[in-house]
């Protein structure tokens, strides 16, 4: 009780006062921070004591979050989770001693026991977890064929983990929940991995029923890989290329060449264009072997989910050869530099070394981060105000990869997957010197 309290009133309230109003705003098509804390200016939590023992206390909280004079279940639910994994990152991780988080291993130690913490290890359960990546400002075609996917893989009765926001976070778990009903699968698993400065942009979307808060990026997209038994990457923007940058950079090291871990591309028939650009982009920078590392699919969502019910089955059997978790996969070489957070500023950002006189996985590591300085310039606190105040992030590379970069961007800004809020009026965050 005296650590909730010390929470509620201590260093921890800013941030948890964010993500609980994030979470409370749930289903607000926006990914501005700045508007949802200037609509609710006078919006207070805190812990306090009652009769019973403890209670949250809210004030001023959004009237969408309530229904009859009731919070409405799910919210409360996730309110909770905020709570819960802000408190025990905070004690237990940062707080402790145990963990040396410069320390590769002592990382993904942490990781798993913030999972393990939030019970989403289930040990007794055969791999059946397919992540889904993919923008959340994509257009209604794409987002209704991420819920055809989703709908194909609740038939096979996959479960789902999505960055739990709207777009493709959330059209698979809204296609996986009716799939799921069709074949009266009651204990569907629809799971959101998220870390304090996108939930504060991109609250969870309704359907998440499992939703861990990861203390960093870095960290999140690590229990993602560790988590998942088939990956599917629907469009998306800089924060989609991210993923997938980081993923890649974990499965071009030779360390892992054994490893199985499938992945998915796919849209409708009108995101082929974009797939060949993010492909032209890749083998630019990281190489023909980067590609290699992907099955696309177009425009076929049974094909898709019957792959990575194959894929899933697949994983199942090499687990149970080599005596390995099912829910946690510790074989994975991941390395400090994709562990270390990478905090988005104008001098870390020109810093970046975005030329090809280093390894491809070095490259990757920079590219991943450069994106992340991106999505932080568009979406995250910090990132926007750095930006208004200062301009744009500068970017520096050899002449090949800063144009490849600078090609790739403008198409994003064309289709419009930088930004919900007023995508048509998007302002660059970033540069690419010459």
């Amino acid at each position: 009780m005296g650590q909730l309290l010390d929470a509620g009133s201590g260093g921890l309230y800013g941030l948890w006062r964010r993500c609980s109003l994030a979470v409370l705003n749930a289903g607000a098509e926006v990914d501005d921070i700045h508007l949802i804390m200037r609509r609710n200016p006078e919006f207070r939590i805190a812990v306090v004591e009652d009769e019973g023992g403890i209670a949250v206390e809210l004030e001023s909280a959004p009237d969408s979050a309530f229904v009859e004079g009731k919070m409405i279940r799910g919210i409360r639910d996730h309110l909770f989770a905020v709570l819960r994994d802000l408190l025990y990152t905070h004690e237990t991780i940062i707080g402790n001693d145990r963990y040396d988080l410069s320390e590769s291993s002592d990382v993904t130690d942490a990781v798993f026991h913030i999972l393990r913490n939030a019970q989403v290890l289930k040990a007794d359960l055969e791999p059946n977890l397919v992540v889904c990546w993919g923008g959340h400002a994509i257009s209604r075609e794409e987002y209704d064929y991420s819920k055809r996917v989703g709908y194909c893989l609740g038939l096979r009765e996959l479960d789902v983990c999505t960055g739990c926001g709207a777009g493709a976070m959330k059209g698979p778990m809204k296609g996986a929940a009716l799939g799921h009903a069709k074949q009266r699968l009651r204990a569907g698993r629809y799971m959101g991995i998220t870390e304090p400065t996108i939930i504060s942009a991109e609250a969870p979307n309704p359907i998440v029923n499992e939703l861990v808060i990861l203390p960093d990026m870095e960290k999140r997209l690590e229990a993602f890989v560790r988590l998942a038994h088939a990956i599917i990457i629907f469009p998306g923007g800089v924060g989609t290329a991210e993923e997938i940058l980081f993923l890649l950079g974990i499965l071009l090291d030779e360390e892992n060449a054994s490893i199985e871990l499938p992945i998915i591309l796919t849209g409708p028939g009108s995101a082929a264009g974009y797939f060949k650009a993010l492909m032209d982009f890749i083998n630019v920078t990281l190489g023909v072997r980067a590609t290699r590392k992907f099955q696309i699919i177009i425009d076929d969502p049974d094909r898709v989910a019957a792959e990575a019910h194959r894929h899933v089955r697949s994983v199942a059997e090499a687990r149970k050869w080599q005596h390995e978790s099912f829910c946690f996969n510790w074989r994975l070489n991941i390395g400090m530099r994709f562990q270390h957070p990478f905090v988005a500023s104008h001098e870390s950002m020109a810093m970046l070394n975005l030329g090809r006189d280093q390894s491809t996985v070095d490259l990757a590591a920079n590219l991943r981060r450069a994106f992340s300085g991106i999505v932080a310039g568009n979406i995250k606190e910090l990132g926007v105000a750095l930006v208004e105040r200062y301009g744009p992030f500068e970017l520096r590379g050899d002449r090949r990869v800063g144009t490849a970069l600078d090609t790739l961007l403008r198409d994003f800004v064309a289709q419009r997957r930088m930004k919900i809020s007023d995508p048509a009026g998007y302002e660059p965050c970033y540069r690419i010197a010459s």
